[in-house]
């Protein structure tokens, strides 16, 4: 296959497999426990964290048409994930710095109103990319059968640079949002005693693991230039990067983040251990 042993194929397939069951088994496990139990659809922290599960549970030759169809999902939820991750940590933020205004400004409502802005955010990258690709070609080549990829959608170099330039510039934004929620986190618990300061210092812990997730998704989105270059040494060269990259970056992360999420927060893990161990 291109350059590369059928048994290492055949291998290569088996671990996907297995990460991809336990993925989706992890995600199931979590998402049904959420809508299981009634409480946690009122608070701002669980629908947010439902929404990352189901963003994160959305190569193949196909027509070009169709992979764009495609393409439009991945796009969008693969922004979805950091920017819901953002508005997590400004939930912390808002329990612990502003606890008096937080049932106001975490409400069901306002929640469902968030869901539909980071949606509407979301899908700007795609639709700029898009935009730039559509511009670009002729109707021909929506009759050709190519490797859905993102590679697919870059035809010059300034293709490369503006989807650079909208993914730096998204990044650089929910950067900031999460250093300024650490950093005021951080002098509240200071400030803090007692159980008001080990409450503080849990949600600081949060904030750092949502910067570690963040972080995680800024490196997939990096993975596309890393692949391109790597075409040019060779295909099979390409294959072996693109493999590494979608174990690492993209279903290793998948796999642990919302687990990890999960069992850290007090009230999920004993909702998650009473539905499935009793």
């Amino acid at each position: 296959m291109l350059g590369v042993g059928n048994d290492v194929v055949a291998y290569r397939v088996i671990i996907v497999q297995v990460l991809v069951i336990a993925f989706l088994l992890i995600n199931m496990l979590l998402i049904v426990t959420f809508f299981k139990k009634k409480s946690f659809h009122t608070s701002t922290r669980y629908l947010l964290f439902a929404l990352m599960l189901l963003s994160d549970t959305f190569d193949m030759v196909m027509q070009v048409w169709l992979c764009i169809i495609v393409s439009i999902v991945v796009f969008l939820y693969s922004m979805v994930t950091p920017i819901t991750l953002t508005a997590m940590t400004l939930e912390r933020y808002v329990a612990i710095c502003m606890p008096l205004r937080h049932a106001e400004l975490c409400s069901t409502r306002s929640t469902v109103h968030c869901i539909l802005i980071i949606h509407g955010i979301s899908s700007i990258p795609c639709i700029v990319i898009l935009s730039v690709f559509f511009s670009s070609v002729s109707l021909s080549v929506f009759k050709q059968n190519m490797v859905c990829s993102v590679e697919m959608f870059i035809l010059y170099k300034w293709h490369s640079d503006v989807r650079s330039a909208v993914s730096q510039f998204f990044f650089l934004i929910m950067c900031i949002v999460i250093v300024f929620s650490y950093y005021k986190i951080m002098r509240v618990a200071k400030a803090a005693s007692g159980e008001n300061k080990k409450s503080t210092l849990k949600g600081l812990k949060t904030v750092i693991l949502h910067a570690f997730q963040l972080l995680l998704c800024l490196i997939q989105l990096w993975c596309p230039f890393i692949e391109t270059a790597s075409l040019q040494v060779s295909i099979s060269f390409f294959i072996s990067v693109r493999y590494t990259n979608y174990i690492v970056f993209v279903l290793a992360p998948r796999c642990l983040s919302p687990l990890i999420y999960g069992l850290r927060d007090e009230t999920f893990f004993l909702a998650l251990k009473k539905l499935w161990v009793s």
